[in-house]
């Protein structure tokens, strides 16, 4: 299981939950190059070892673990995974 970050992300960036991550897996990093055109961040499911540092971190209460990520959001979940696939 990992973390899926969701909509209010979308236009915030804040980066908090970067900041706390002991894996580095939340991506694109301020330091990427993708970041500015990314509008979202997004936590790789792979790398991500459930440790769930980020959700308290986040101002904006958009990161869920995947089993608890509200109905109307449960699109991010794809929308997290095909940002890995590129």
């Amino acid at each position: 299981m990992a973390y899926i970050i969701t909509e209010p992300c979308i236009g915030t960036k804040d980066s908090a939950c970067v900041d706390v991550c002991p894996v580095d897996c939340i991506h694109p990093r301020k330091d990427e190059g993708d970041f500015e055109a990314e509008t979202q961040l997004y936590i790789h499911p792979d790398e991500c070892i459930d440790c769930g540092a980020c959700v308290p971190a986040c101002p904006v209460e958009a990161i869920f673990a995947l089993d608890e990520v509200p109905e109307k959001w449960k699109t991010y979940i794809e929308i997290n995974a095909k940002h890995f696939q590129k």
